[in-house]
């Protein structure tokens, strides 16, 4: 005779006051594989006239366990391939090794276990414990991998589209100018020298032989900051603090930017560049200026270019002289650039006055030296046939990129 306890649970019925049990019984989670033994609770009659007994279940804790222990270890590589996500992994991981996870469960019962079943459980539950450990790790590193190849993908760039051209910026033409005097005058044995653009009234004109009202002070008008300081003119300045630091020889050049009051149109600007040289020693000549000047303008422009000095006056050079090189456009036959005479002024220059080297502490009886200065501008408008001086300020990147 068969009798159902509950949906699934299947009891065969002998003799009356035992009970054998064919198949599986499932209460509260645990497998319990087989029941030897019945115990009547009572003899009153039930439907059907069978009587309730109460079941004592043989070694029931030890095979719950057991029983336990084996679903988790067959159902949990199933339960992982369902997971699609990081989130529902780490809900896995809870649900499993959580503290109030099954396996923390399955430890909690290790005590209602005698000493022979306590190690065998033990060793299983830790075996499927670093067997699900091992799962999470490959699951959440197949996971991760997942969600960078999804990233890399929605951030994918189409390299057969056409790329953009960085722009890139060229280097001023007057920059162009300093670095290659610069090379030149390296290369001649000058080192570079520099000074403030905001000068004292003494070292830009007294210093260099141009006393208080001098008519000289007339050609290089600028802006003062006050009595004593101003925009200096020139970077004649930086020769004077040269020669008052450092004791001859000295050979030096000073570019830099320099301010005259001028109105600004095609060839003049209130801002321009100049380079000046210096030169202090024994024995100094004016030949060793003109080999200094030929050198340097060849350089610029050329080894057939005819160059010529013409005699003139500087307040803080004697004597003093124009330098001319035959006109680049028209090569000294005469064209509107240089005005039909066939030669344009590129520097002035001369031997150093003894009263300039007197002011800055340089005895004149044993040392003499030779100084010059052309306009950085100048040259450059020469250099790259430019028309109009004030290209220069313009930052036109039309105009800038062309150099």
């Amino acid at each position: 005779m068969k009798f159902t306890l509950e949906p699934g649970t299947e009891f065969i019925v002998g003799l009356p006051g035992i009970l054998i049990i064919s198949l599986n019984y499932l209460s509260s989670g645990l497998f319990i594989q087989k029941a030897i033994r019945v115990v009547p609770r009572c003899s009153r009659p039930l439907d059907g006239g069978f009587l309730f007994f109460m079941i004592k279940f043989f070694g029931g804790v030890f095979m719950g366990i057991k029983g336990k222990l084996k679903n988790m270890e067959e159902n949990i590589k199933d339960v992982f391939k369902k997971i699609n996500n990081l989130d529902e992994l780490e809900k896995l991981r809870i649900k499993y090794l959580g503290k109030k996870g099954e396996i923390a469960d399955v430890f909690s019962k290790m005590g209602e276990l005698n000493a022979e079943e306590r190690p065998l459980i033990g060793k299983k539950t830790n075996i499927l414990k670093n067997k699900i450990e091992t799962l999470i790790l490959n699951k959440k590193q197949e996971l991760e991998e997942k969600v960078k190849r999804d990233r890399l993908k929605a951030e994918k760039i189409d390299v057969s589209l056409p790329g953009y051209k960085p722009l890139i910026g060229h280097k001023h033409p007057i920059s162009n100018v300093v670095d290659e005097l610069k090379d030149i005058f390296i290369g001649l044995g000058f080192s570079i020298a520099e000074g403030p653009e905001v000068e004292s009234e003494y070292n830009n004109f007294e210093a260099l032989n141009i006393p208080e009202y001098h008519p000289a002070r007339d050609l290089q008008d600028t802006f003062y900051i006050d009595d004593s300081y101003l925009l200096r003119t020139h970077t004649s300045p930086v020769q004077v603090r040269t020669m008052e630091k450092e004791k001859p020889p000295i050979r030096i050049i000073a570019p830099g930017r320099v301010y005259r009051s001028d109105e600004l149109d095609a060839s003049h600007s209130p801002i321009f560049h100049q380079i000046e040289g210096l030169v202090i020693d024994e024995e100094i000549s004016f030949s060793d200026l003109k080999g200094t000047i030929e050198t340097v303008v060849k350089s610029l422009y050329g080894e057939n270019r005819a160059i010529r000095f013409r005699p003139s006056y500087f307040p803080f050079t004697e004597p003093s002289a124009e330098v001319d090189v035959s006109c680049i456009v028209c090569n000294g036959e005469g064209c509107p650039l240089c005005s039909y005479t066939g030669w344009i002024e590129v520097l002035g220059s001369g031997m150093v006055h003894p009263n300039v080297l007197k002011m800055s502490g340089i005895d004149p009886e044993k040392y003499s030296g030779y100084a010059f200065g052309m306009g950085l501008d100048r040259i450059a408008i020469l250099k790259y046939g430019i028309d109009d001086i004030r290209l220069f300020f313009e930052n036109d990147r039309r105009f800038l990129h062309q150099f």
